[in-house]
């Protein structure tokens, strides 16, 4: 009955409300077994709601969700045992050291003595934190807390880790270094792993990405596949007068669609290489800046929003919900627990 499965995450026109507000609004994705699916969208998009129910951190409004074909709301116990889950903020012990911190976290999810011992050495030396165990969390870097949680979402050796914004706040060489990490783990460890994120470059590196925005999913494909949306080459330029030069754009080239976006000019062609200097030396406005560049998922997302990914609404807060409470980070980390059992005497 539960077998090997090709998808390991189904999703189904899965809905979240809060009152009147539609945090996720019904979407459907898959994730195949031993793949890094990434969830591509700026912040309130849904992201960190999505996540949350996924991991039985949270109960959908409405829709369907197996994990390694266990429906979540139904058998979240289940569910709580193939997973390994990196919050979006540190939530580490700074007063404990790096070993103990594992520790605790073993002791949670019943994992014996001896089995422990193993693994830690394991997870600390994937982590390049095995010289640090002794050393208290308080001491550590943002990156080096980053990689112990990684390390501690391994212990319970999960099918699937869920990384949440794994690399929020911290530089772009931590953040790089972080992700040969991730990619060590895949690797080493052959599990399937799902993240939330807001850098491009992190989508990019993935095999394959859903862009969500709204509450809702708007593209899902591999990245390349994904820019092939966009077409070819983009030219951005900006001029002196770019409604005048966007005008005489129209004029000499009808042909080709131009696109003004903020302060720049954006022109997506085939073989930009061999239309650049005709541009320039066809166009009369005054040019101050220009770049020949292939597309993103940046290019993407404003393709199919009119937004940079970037942007906020209108300075609108972020209606993600809560991450946890402690009652379900106990849950989580108890995935023999059951509520409708009394507690046994102590």
């Amino acid at each position: 009955m539960n077998g090997e499965i090709e998808e390991i995450i189904q999703v189904e026109n899965l809905r979240k409300k809060y009152g009147a507000i539609k945090a996720v609004d019904g979407i459907s994705f898959t994730v195949k077994r031993g793949e890094i699916f990434g969830f591509l969208g700026p912040n309130g998009a849904g992201k960190t709601t999505t996540i949350n129910i996924l991991c039985t951190l949270n109960q959908p409004s409405s829709g369907v969700v197996y994990i390694n074909n266990y429906n979540v709301v139904a058998h979240p116990d289940k569910v709580r045992s193939f997973i390994g889950l990196v919050f979006q903020d540190v939530t580490l012990d700074d007063h404990l050291t790096a070993e103990e911190n594992l520790y605790l976290h073993a002791m949670l999810y019943g994992i014996s003595r001896k089995d422990f011992t193993q693994r830690k050495i394991e997870v600390l030396k994937i982590c390049e934190l095995w010289d640090w165990r002794k050393h208290k969390v308080h001491d550590f870097s943002g990156g080096m807390k980053r990689r112990l949680e990684i390390a501690r979402s391994l212990i319970a050796q999960p099918k699937i880790l869920f990384l949440d914004e794994p690399t929020i706040g911290l530089d772009p060489q931590t953040r790089k270094k972080v992700w040969d990490y991730i990619f060590n783990i895949r690797k080493k460890k052959d599990i399937t792993i799902f993240l939330t994120t807001q850098y491009l470059n992190e989508a990019e590196s993935c095999d394959r990405v859903a862009i969500i925005d709204h509450g809702k999913i708007i593209a899902s494909d591999t990245p390349e596949n994904l820019k092939k949306m966009v077409g070819g080459d983009i030219i951005t330029i900006k001029t002196e007068d770019n409604d005048s030069a966007e005008e005489e754009f129209h004029q000499k080239f009808p042909q080709y669609n131009i696109k003004k976006i903020g302060k720049e000019l954006k022109i997506e062609i085939d073989k930009g290489n061999e239309f650049l200097p005709v541009l320039v030396e066809n166009l009369n406005a005054k040019i101050i800046s220009m770049e020949l560049r292939r597309p993103t998922l940046e290019d993407v997302f404003l393709e199919l929003t009119g937004r940079q990914i970037r942007e906020n609404d209108n300075g609108h807060i972020e209606t993600e919900s809560p991450l946890f409470d402690l009652s379900s980070l106990f849950t989580l980390f108890n995935p023999s627990h059951n509520h409708d059992k009394k507690t046994k005497s102590q």
